[in-house]
């Protein structure tokens, strides 16, 4: 990712978009309008396409929903997830005093629907400035100034994070300094006017522009949320053990489409459980991998251990527990090798932290349903 450029004046308040920054609407077209065409008797209309360029998720959905005549609000998206990342960031600047603005083109009605969803959310905020409030919306830059207006501060002080280019326009365009996100995949060259291009909010590093750092950091990883999921390890491109040297035991990427769209591409750690072998270290890929160009996205996760045999169709139950690091490009195969062992070491040193430790006696690495089923809530089960 883009290193940021420098800067001349310390940021002291905050501008965040909403659909594809903090809240998850990246597959809300595929996975919510096309059931909804498909059940109304309708189809796709080719030459309507048009309509949707440059638009977010959200308010292309609530085009065809418009224009098709289909008996849903754009409400029922009210309850969308928010990113990985986004109630941290959240939170931390709120209890650093640091104020933020929300600034979306979506209606203000729909605004405050969604963010009513998620739990202090609405508090955080200085200011909401819908797309209704304003002359021209992104990529103009009255929603923008209309955010530091009513923080009652300049411009030049505002840090805007957002996931579009017309986003990054109008930012640009309204004198503030600019985190691109980009929620959709290998388009990173579009955002070269961004003073910093990162994978996910897990990524922000507020220090950067004179914010006050987070401090959740342990040895290069950070605690995470866990997130449970299983499945039989099957073979998979054939270059984890021929290319790399580093035996991945693949899951089914079609059992995990909706685990990879809620969670950020990047390297993880936690915990494997083989339902024959025990339990083990591991550290886990989930996104493109860049040099090799994936086609999909996919879930990799390899276990730090010597096996010396294969152990295709056993089940696998995985809790992950930690990131460590942005999905990244290497220059070499040798260098992208050297980056996977050394993820192995961070992940291998931190599994024995308390923090991190306390995972391996988790009933799901043993039985899913366990998990499934259990009183304490760790986390929301993510499996077929």
């Amino acid at each position: 990712m883009a290193a940021p450029k420098p800067v001349g004046l310390l940021i002291s308040h905050v501008i965040l978009d909403l659909d594809g920054t903090l809240l998850n609407t990246d597959s809300i077209v595929s996975r919510v309008v096309e059931p909804f065409l498909v059940k109304n008797g309708k189809s796709w209309d080719s030459k309507k396409a048009h309509k949707l360029v440059g638009k977010t998720p959200y308010e292309a959905a609530a085009l065809v929903i418009e224009d098709y005549g289909l008996p849903y609000s754009t409400e029922e998206w009210c309850n969308i997830k928010p990113l990985p990342g986004a109630n941290r960031l959240i939170k931390h600047l709120r209890s650093n005093g640091v104020p933020m603005a929300l600034a979306s083109n979506s209606p203000r009605s729909n605004i405050e629907a969604k963010i009513s969803c998620h739990e202090g959310w609405k508090e955080s905020f200085s200011a909401i400035v819908g797309g209704d409030e304003v002359e021209k919306a992104k990529p103009s830059p009255d929603i923008f100034l209309e955010g530091a207006k009513r923080m009652n501060t300049d411009p030049s002080n505002c840090l805007v994070i957002e996931d579009s280019v017309p986003g990054v326009t109008a930012g640009k365009a309204a004198g503030m300094h600019i985190i691109a996100v980009p929620s959709v995949p290998k388009k990173t060259a579009e955002f070269s006017s961004a003073d910093e291009v990162i994978n996910s909010l897990l990524d922000v590093r507020p220090e950067k522009w004179g914010l006050p750092p987070f401090d959740d950091w342990i040895e290069g990883t950070l605690p995470i949320e866990p997130w449970f999921i299983s499945g039989p390890v099957i073979k998979g491109f054939g270059r984890g053990s021929k290319v790399l040297g580093i035996p991945t035991a693949n899951l089914p990427a079609e059992s995990f489409s909706d685990l990879a769209s809620e969670h950020t591409s990047g390297v993880y750690f936690g915990w494997a459980g083989l339902s024959t072998r025990g339990i083990y270290k591991m550290v886990m890929s989930i996104g493109w991998n860049p040099y090799f160009d994936n086609t999909e996205k996919t879930v990799e996760p390899w276990l730090l251990n010597d096996f010396g045999e294969d152990f295709y169709g056993e089940e696998l139950h995985l809790a992950i527990v930690g990131y460590i690091r942005p999905e990244a490009n290497f220059p070499s195969l040798e260098s992208l090798i050297e980056r996977i062992h050394e993820d192995g070491r961070i992940a291998e040193k931190a599994l024995d932290l308390s923090v991190y430790a306390k995972y391996k006696d988790s009933p799901y690495l043993r039985n899913p349903l366990q998990q499934a089923n259990s009183a304490d809530g760790q986390a929301e089960l993510n499996s077929k």
